[in-house]
């Protein structure tokens, strides 16, 4: 194989579910993973790899070809100065974007299994909203590998804008502004990510962006009122420029006075700081409301975060991935002019 000319831009996963993500992101690493698969410091060459997951995995051999790519990519092809993006799966519907600063390492037995192998990650921006990607390069993302190098669509540039500016340049104008060429092969599946597409999350990734654009400002508080509404509230929204930190107030009962009583903030431009947390908490006293809901469409800062997490019975706070949800839980009841704005249809894939 050829020696590359310059640093890749790679994609990890931090599981299935991102039960690792927050201790990866926390401790500077990629992600681990493979807990039962040994330290893969003396297999270097693909083909020791291979032999290893055979072994390991004698009874699946759907799993050879499914491991063997990934974990050679880890061990071996991640190098330091290259990209690392992570896809989060926490809820909050953003991406996290660093440069690998030391290749593989195995952290070691006192670690628990599936937090053993990882190159270490200094990781610049935690909380990028997906709705800054364009449709291409989420579909791109949504592979259904665990770690890939997207090679499509001047995927790398548009990685390293988003890095750096926080906006995707979309793919006529990131292929413009490249400079120089790769001079290493692509040797191994992990290289064509969007042959191995995990199709449920390219269809949320659609859905959320259809959303974003379809019900900006005023809009998402009217998605939020229906979503209330087909759960049996009785919703109320404030006038626009006149709300004083309420935008809908909902309840039970005829006239919607009834508990739960819930007082709703919407949010969707960036992160939701500690401070509007704060002032929605004051809302709610003052109103005399059960519950507040805050509607964060680009996430929460972590102080945000602890602060609604010690008042988890008095707040809830809804990120994009939590609309989506919302919306997927309700859209049969939702009004006719919300489905029509958002059309869905349900379809039935096989799980593998």
């Amino acid at each position: 194989m050829k020696e590359r000319a310059r640093a890749r831009a790679w994609v990890i996963r931090a599981g299935r579910y991102g039960e690792r993500e927050e201790w990866a992101l926390e401790n500077g690493f990629s992600g681990g993973g493979w807990h039962e698969v040994p330290d893969l410091t003396p297999y270097a060459s693909r083909e020791e790899i291979a032999e290893l997951v055979a072994r390991i995995y004698a009874d699946n051999p759907k799993a050879h070809a499914n491991y063997t790519g990934p974990l050679y990519a880890h061990r071996s092809r991640v190098q330091p100065g290259d990209l690392l993006a992570l896809p989060l799966k926490n809820g909050s519907g953003t991406i996290a974007l660093g440069r690998v600063t030391g290749g593989y390492r195995y952290l070691g037995e006192e670690m628990s299994a599936d937090r053993r192998h990882v190159v270490d990650v200094e990781w610049k921006v935690t909380d990028l909203p997906r709705t800054a990607v364009k449709q291409d390069l989420l579909y791109t993302l949504g592979s259904a590998l665990t770690i890939f190098a997207p090679s499509r669509g001047a995927a790398e540039q548009r990685l390293q804008a988003l890095m750096e500016t926080g906006a995707d340049p979309g793919q006529l104008a990131a292929g413009r502004s490249a400079t120089g060429t790769r001079t290493v092969a692509n040797d191994d599946d992990v290289d064509e990510p969007e042959t191995q597409t995990d199709l449920l999350e390219v269809a949320r990734d659609r859905i959320m962006t259809r959303i974003s654009e379809e019900f900006v400002g005023d809009g998402l508080e009217v998605l939020v009122a229906a979503v209330l509404e087909a759960e049996g509230f009785v919703c109320r929204k404030s006038p626009v420029g006149a709300d004083r930190g309420i935008d809908v107030i909902a309840g039970r009962g005829v006239l919607g006075m009834d508990s739960p009583r819930v007082v709703v903030q919407v949010k969707s431009g960036g992160q939701v700081s500690d401070g509007v947390v704060r002032d929605l908490s004051g809302v709610v006293h003052e109103q005399g409301a059960d519950h507040g809901l805050l509607v964060a469409w680009g996430g929460l800062t972590k102080p945000a975060k602890d602060n609604v997490y010690t008042q988890q019975f008095r707040l809830r706070a809804w990120t994009a991935e939590d609309v989506v949800d919302a919306v997927l839980r309700t859209y049969d009841r939702l009004p006719d002019d919300i489905q029509s704005r958002l059309p869905l249809k349900r379809v039935w894939v096989l799980a593998d």
